[in-house]
């Protein structure tokens, strides 16, 4: 017996900040949209402290105003601390123009917010379905998909994007997944209650990363939320975090925790109500981030790591490529995704990539802990840790071997 069939113009797999932007900007442009997604709505998710480069890919899709409504933590910055020094880094005071605040997060509300507002703007979309398989050999693609029910049925679609995140739909059914080249890390997080009181020397404005006092290449987040508590989380190599404490991994992580004396001094009276979680071998790559009928976005085409809080800011700013590429191809013009899509997303990524792999060498811990800092130099890094990694002003976007050389000058 055939499955019943459907026609959309788009298909996007996933409704999380990727395939929710996507979607908005696509309907903007008068395109017929369908998200399906997995999971049920809300649902946990980790990637919670936005950058302010992710606000112009927001209000070019209509959510802004979503957002600043639902009463996030307003973010400006970035705080650093490594063996008892500390820097900041104040986002409006950058090099490239653009936003300089954003908001810190909770996904769970944050992506319901960003779905039901493509919804609004008139996408389809569908909880609880699942993408079985797909054949991209026709002029249209044609996706099967389960419903929440166990019954199958068949959409054809003009274009699929893949905005899976960690499912990373496409990539597991067209084999296109490839090693990431850096080490196996892994992340142990929760949500705590963290009871900080207002002159505990903690800035709400701002994310905070610790280093590991003893190891450069182990560090934690702190993340605080409006409602008086914080995410929590410890970024290690895999074989690291399990020869911690022995234990469940919220015995693991308070363990660590306490390794660190200015974020045990900090979190002394925090109240861990929520059990820890656990995710290992994050960081991907893909063979190409589109083919015949397709486009990759976010996560599902590649993840580097948590340390810049750069996956949903590279989420939106993949949406934005994808959707003026289909604009283009839906009126009837020729796209070479390689030169209009791949190369311009990858960029950013790239300049992203050498910070984090600097970070773990401890160059780049050595730069922005300097003593004495160039003002100018300053600002053309904090454009970078807010975001504009694609801004080819920027020096240290433009030209890769300059981190390399300030790596020097401040090891010396």
């Amino acid at each position: 017996m055939s499955l019943r069939r459907e026609k959309t113009d788009l298909l996007i797999i996933g409704a999380g900040p990727a395939g929710s932007v996507a979607a908005g900007l696509l309907r903007r442009q008068g395109n017929e949209v369908l998200m399906l997604e997995k999971q049920q709505f809300p649902r946990f998710s980790i990637g919670e402290s936005l950058l302010p480069q992710s606000m112009e890919y927001l209000e070019a899709a209509g959510m802004l105003r979503a957002v600043v409504e639902a009463g996030f933590q307003y973010k400006n910055g970035a705080a650093f601390a490594r063996a008892g020094r500390h820097t900041i880094f104040d986002f409006r005071d950058k090099f490239s123009s653009g936003w300089g605040t954003t908001y810190q997060v909770q996904r769970a509300t944050f992506d319901e917010i960003l779905a039901r507002e493509a919804e609004r703007m008139g996408a389809t979309l569908r909880f609880r379905h699942e993408v079985l398989a797909l054949d991209l050999e026709g002029e249209r693609a044609l996706v099967r998909v389960r419903d929440p029910e166990g019954g199958e049925y068949e959409v054809e679609a003009g274009f699929v994007l893949d905005a899976s995140g960690f499912a990373r739909v496409l990539p597991r059914l067209l084999d296109l997944e490839t090693p990431s080249g850096f080490p196996v890390r892994g992340a142990i997080f929760t949500h705590v209650r963290d009871n900080i009181p207002a002159d505990g020397g903690f800035d709400r404005n701002k994310i905070l990363i610790s280093v590991h006092p003893d190891r450069q290449d182990v560090w934690y987040w702190t993340i605080p939320f409006s409602n008086g508590t914080c995410s929590l989380g410890v970024v290690a190599e895999a074989a690291y975090l399990e020869s911690q404490a022995a234990g469940d991994d919220n015995t693991r992580l308070k363990a660590m925790v306490a390794q660190e004396p200015g974020l045990a001094r900090l979190l002394d009276k925090a109240e861990w109500t929520m059990p820890a979680r656990r995710l290992v071998g994050y960081s991907a790559n893909v063979k190409s981030l589109w083919g015949r009928h397709y486009a990759l976005l976010g996560n599902a085409g590649e993840f580097l790591d948590p340390v810049f809080s750069s996956g949903v800011t590279i989420a939106f700013k993949s949406a934005a490529l994808a959707a003026d590429c289909l604009r283009r191809r839906f009126a009837g013009e020729n796209v070479n995704w390689d030169t209009e899509y791949e190369r311009p997303l990858r960029l950013g990524v790239s300049t992203f990539r050498r910070f984090v792999d600097s970070w773990y060498a401890g160059g780049f811990q050595n730069i922005i802990f300097h003593p004495r800092q160039n003002p100018d130099i300053r600002r053309m890094i904090c454009a970078i840790l807010a975001g504009y990694a694609w801004d080819t002003n920027n020096p240290y976007v433009a030209e890769g071997r300059r981190l390399a050389v300030l790596e020097e000058l401040c090891s010396a």
